[in-house]
């Protein structure tokens, strides 16, 4: 199972202890110690510590060495389908945020990347939801098809749904309301957006947290609008600045979507 955006493990009480508090870690930014407690001794433990570096490198634009190590490992041990489709899609997501982020133009490889992805993971299983998303934000912010990425969004959306994947339904509900928003479709996003926001709250996911107040604020009006950025802004600042574009859409007056999968 690929962990990144998903919410299976360690949200809940009653869930696995060990899970619990990687999910902690995550959800604090802390992700290399999240990591440290997953010692690479499985197919899954691999692949869960590989998302968590390839998160870590979209949120903060380091350690793109150490995520590709971890990446490595995750492949070499994956033996399912299954598993080397959840390998490939982190394959993807790592290509995409590089490409993203200006690191090195890797779109051809993260398309392959999910194309392969798709290949293996079976329809119905809770790692195409995930994958859809993916697939979602390559068509929004590579090829610049806010058609194909609301119908990658909607699959994601209802993949989240059946399988009760609280935190990815927060992302799709975001990026959907992103792309209302650009359509001018002003109470389709502010719900969507504010779904997001209610669903990480209660989740404890803080780092994805002040990026849903922020694009909350761009779809209210004055004075919730500066009072929901202010509210973002404390809480980056007590991240240390993370996700690092979210600087960015804090320091603008005009409505912008944040550029990555949060």
């Amino acid at each position: 199972m690929a962990h990144t955006a998903m919410s299976g493990t360690g949200t809940t009480a009653g869930d696995d202890p060990l899970q619990t508090a990687v999910w902690r870690l995550r959800s604090r930014a802390c992700w290399a110690d999240a990591a440290a407690l997953l010692p690479p001794e499985t197919a899954e433990a691999s692949l869960q510590r590989a998302s968590l570096f390839v998160e870590r490198c979209l949120y903060t634009e380091k350690g793109w060495e150490e995520a590709e190590d971890a990446l490595r490992t995750a492949e070499a041990q994956a033996h399912s389908d299954e598993e080397r489709g959840a390998a490939a899609c982190e394959r993807g997501q790592l290509a995409y945020a590089a490409t993203l982020h200006g690191v090195r133009d890797r779109a051809d490889e993260a398309r392959a990347a999910l194309g392969r992805a798709a290949a293996l993971i079976p329809p119905g299983s809770p790692g195409r939801a995930l994958l859809d998303f993916r697939r979602g934000l390559l068509a929004e912010n590579l090829a610049r098809s806010p058609q194909a990425a609301r119908a990658a969004y909607r699959r994601a959306h209802a993949g989240a749904s059946a399988h009760g994947d609280a935190l990815l339904l927060s992302f799709t509900w975001r990026h959907l309301a992103g792309l209302a928003l650009r359509d001018g479709e002003m109470t389709e996003a502010r719900h969507g957006f504010a779904e997001s926001l209610r669903i990480r709250e209660e989740l404890g996911y803080l780092v994805g947290t002040a990026p849903a107040l922020a694009s909350l604020a761009d779809a209210e009006a004055e004075p919730d609008a500066s009072r929901l950025r202010a509210e973002a802004g404390r809480l980056f600042r007590l991240l240390g600045g993370v996700p690092t574009w979210l600087a960015r859409q804090l320091a603008s007056v005009t409505p912008a979507a944040g550029p990555a999968a949060s």
